[in-house]
Formats: C-alpha cells, sequence, structure tokens
C-alpha cells in the first residue's frame, strides 16, 4: 500500500499518464482531499462527472487494491490535520438514535484491529525494557495526559522510581533533563499528535535514553523517533478521541508487568492494605 506521505506525491507523479476522467479525480482530490476522503467512490464520481468504475480503476493506478485501501490512505492523511470543527462537522449526518451504538461499535472495532495488528514480540520486548530500566517515564499530552496519568499511577505500584512527565509549572524539558541511557521513556499521542511530544521523544533520544511510542499508526510521528512502537487504533470520526484501545493496550502492559512481580507486588498492596484500612481512604466494605 501507498504511504500516506507519498500519496500526494504519488498523484503529481502520474499525473501526465492519466485519462482525462482519472484527472478530474486526480485534480479534486489534490484540491479537497479532507473532503474526498468520506466520500464512497459512487459519491466521489458523481461530484467530478465521472462513473463509479472510473474511481476505482484511479486507486489501481495509484497501486492500491481497491477504493476503500485508497479512500483509507486519504483519511489517514487527514487526520492529523482535521480542526475539532471539521471533525463535528463529521458527525453531523448520524442518526442521534444509533450514537450509543455507533460509538460503541467504533470502540469495539478499534480493540480488533488493535488486537490483530499489534505486534506481540515488540510488546514483550517493552514489557523487558521497562523491566529493566532504572527510571521510568511516561509522558502524555493534551488528550493524552489522562492516559499517561493513569499508566503512572499503576506503574507506582509496581516500580519505585515513575516520574509521570505532562505539561504544567515544569517545562517538560526542565522534567525529562536528568534521564540517562539507563531510562525509559514511554511518549503517548493520538491526532491531533502534540508537538511538544514529538520534541520531548527527539529530546530523550539523543540522550541516549530507550524510547517507546504507544500511537495510532506506524506512520505517526513518534515512530521516527521510538526505539519501539505499540500501535493501538483510535479511530473514530468525532471531536472526541476514542481511548478505549490504548487504555486497553496500557492494561495489558500494566498486567504483564505486575506477573513479572507479583511476589513484591502483592506484599506491597498487602502492607498498602492496612494503610488504607487505618486512614479509611475507601468506604468500608462492612458498611453501605
Amino acid at each position: 500500500m501507498v504511504e500516506k506521505e507519498n500519496l500526494i506525491h504519488k498523484i503529481n507523479g502520474l499525473y501526465k499518464k492519466m485519462s482525462k476522467g482519472q484527472k478530474l479525480i486526480a485534480d479534486y482530490i489534490l484540491n479537497q482531499y479532507d473532503k474526498a476522503a468520506f466520500m464512497t467512490a459512487a459519491k466521489l464520481g458523481k461530484k467530478v462527472g465521472v462513473s463509479e468504475s472510473t474511481v476505482v480503476r484511479f486507486a489501481s493506478v495509484l497501486g492500491y487494491e481497491g477504493y476503500p485501501q485508497l479512500q483509507k490512505a486519504l483519511q489517514e492523511l487527514i487526520r492529523n490535520k482535521l480542526t475539532l470543527m471539521q471533525r463535528i462537522e463529521m458527525t453531523y449526518d448520524l442518526d442521534q438514535s444509533m450514537i450509543l451504538q455507533s460509538v460503541l461499535k467504533a470502540d469495539i472495532n478499534n480493540i480488533k484491529m488493535t488486537l490483530n495488528e499489534i505486534d506481540t514480540n515488540t510488546f514483550l520486548t517493552v514489557v523487558n525494557e521497562i523491566f529493566n530500566a532504572k527510571k521510568i517515564y511516561v509522558l502524555g499530552t493534551r488528550s493524552s495526559a489522562p492516559l499517561a496519568q493513569f499508566f503512572g499511577y499503576y506503574l507506582n505500584f509496581i516500580f519505585p522510581n515513575v516520574k509521570i512527565v505532562t505539561s504544567g509549572v515544569s517545562d517538560i524539558f526542565e522534567q525529562l533533563m536528568r534521564i540517562t541511557p539507563n531510562d525509559i521513556l514511554i511518549g503517548i499521542s493520538f491526532p491531533r499528535y502534540s508537538r511538544r511530544t514529538v520534541e520531548a521523544l527527539s529530546f530523550v533520544k539523543n540522550k541516549g535514553a530507550k524510547v517507546v511510542a504507544i500511537t495510532d499508526n506506524s506512520l505517526s510521528p513518534l515512530t521516527a523517533h521510538a526505539d519501539y512502537t505499540l500501535i493501538a487504533r483510535s479511530n473514530i470520526s468525532s471531536f472526541v478521541d476514542s481511548m478505549v484501545a490504548p487504555a486497553s493496550l496500557i492494561n495489558a502492559l500494566l498486567i504483564a508487568l505486575g506477573l513479572r512481580k507479583k511476589d513484591e507486588v502483592y506484599s506491597y498492596f498487602h502492607d498498602l492494605e492496612k494503610i488504607w484500612d487505618k486512614y479509611k481512604v475507601y468506604l468500608s466494605k462492612d458498611k453501605p
């Protein structure tokens, strides 16, 4: 499949060899790819004045197996560039009575795609790298900040040296200044990708520390600075980011790491339960 960054160049490179109808499609995509990405082959053909079969042949000329593959590449191309207003507009046609089913089905599909696409060997290697790191940094900004905080919160039950890095009073680079080649940074970001997160991964990579990226696509800008990339799908046509699959992936990492230190974790929680009971941190299970 043609990579999304090369799609526009591919169209331009083949433009002179295209038929008149194919050039009409190419012109529309080059100028309105944010709209074309969400059109069916029939609708795109009608828009530019060609047949549906011409649109399908156009996709083949570009090296795709069919129009759905071209459409997916177009969607990946624009996902990081969609503004919140554009993402809201994508939901205008949703049937209000079907929103619950549509959203839950989209999240289920994200988990299924994540399960089918994730590299198990990479997952296990990342578990080893985290386990062996002297200090663990977890970075997430903007909509990914809650994921980083959730991950870091539970990592603190397993490891003594965990630092959650998010935007705040202290600049991100100041929080990462003391990272060493014996440490590891787990960077989390999904469209629209945070520029600061990408810059932080590059900064840490140059300092010699291991870098793990948790993101939505192998073409994500985080991957260029990561030693290991874990893919978790977050596709959803809305202004809301779908973090169900990323959260599930993080749960899997936490459980895998906890099992590696199960005796220590058990002992830690045994002592912690006594403290929670003493200071009444939680509602008593014996009282309503």
